[in-house]
């Protein structure tokens, strides 16, 4: 059984409220549906989920990979709504890389899947959402490297720079 505020609380119980007239209220499994609908009742929930993520970007990067450490790709493709050719395209490789899965698991791959996935899960919340950031990481062109998306930069093994232009910015530097 749950604890609530320390005490042990029935999750299917329905209480009175003694200031509504006696109507019910929803008891605590209710009260977590409506959470998991994304429904506030009274507790800020965006506060929650910008207190968890200790370190920008990692809840979304942690959900790709296997427990040995590899990208799954299959995973990422669906997640952004592409297909592994369009992956593949998008971290500089081709098609083919992403179907055998030996060069699935080559470093030149795995590298390139994970710095694409620290970019894009260091920008999702100031972008709006994991989609609008991998938008952002496809097309925006970043004046500070010449008009180069971060796309074309990850392409040509800069993404550190990327990463370091992110962190200025995060850091209340101009862009």
């Amino acid at each position: 059984m749950p604890y609530k505020y320390g005490i042990l609380v029935d999750p299917m119980a329905v209480s009175k409220h003694p200031t509504r007239g006696g109507k019910t209220t929803p008891g605590i499994a209710a009260r977590a549906k409506l959470l998991r609908k994304g429904r506030d009742i009274g507790r800020d929930v965006a506060a929650r989920k910008a207190a968890k993520s200790s370190m920008p970007g990692r809840p979304l990067i942690a959900q790709f990979f296997d427990p040995k450490g590899v990208v799954i790709v299959d995973r990422v493709a669906e997640r952004f709504g592409m297909s592994k050719q369009q992956f593949a395209e998008t971290l500089g490789l081709s098609p083919e890389t992403v179907y055998r899965v030996t060069r699935v698991s080559a470093p030149k791959t795995q590298a390139r899947a994970t710095e694409m996935l620290e970019i894009v899960g260091r920008i999702a919340d100031w972008a709006g959402g994991e989609k609008q950031a991998m938008a952002w990481y496809r097309a925006e062109p970043i004046a500070a490297f010449g008009g180069r998306t971060a796309e074309a930069l990850v392409k040509e093994g800069k993404a550190a720079a990327v990463r370091d232009y992110l962190d200025h910015i995060a850091t209340g530097g101009f862009a």
